[in-house]
């Protein structure tokens, strides 16, 4: 039986890493949670994270800083973000910039599985 996918989730709301990766494993994935950008970074993680949903605004290194940084060190990581700021010129920005989808909060669970499966399909 082949390893699900790792969804990696990086969000400073607490409610998000607690509620999300009890999707993650009904939607059949594995997954693992990091409250901030710099926590994913310094993990052994990121080789391994097959797509990252991951939040536009948090304190220190945001969401975009990090996406820039995995760019950097030539990671290619698919990435869903998410953020609470429904600001449809971010999430266009984000998409401009290479990310997969931008979700609203609360977004829908159907969502985020079509926005991961796309995810998957292009890693």
């Amino acid at each position: 039986m082949p390893t699900p996918p790792l969804i990696t989730v990086v969000d400073d709301d607490e409610s998000v890493r607690e509620s999300l990766p009890d999707l993650l494993r009904e939607f059949g994935f594995e997954s693992l949670t990091f409250a901030s950008a710099e926590e994913f970074l310094a993990s052994k993680s990121i080789a391994d994270t097959s797509c990252l949903v991951l939040d536009v605004a948090m304190p220190g290194m945001t969401g975009p800083d990090l996406q820039r940084e995995l760019t950097l060190r030539d990671q290619n990581v698919p990435i869903v973000f998410i953020t609470a700021q429904r600001d449809a010129a971010v999430r266009l920005r984000l998409i401009a910039q290479g990310a997969v989808d931008c979700l609203f909060k609360p977004f829908e669970p159907t969502d985020l599985l079509q926005a991961l499966n796309t995810a998957l399909r292009a890693s």
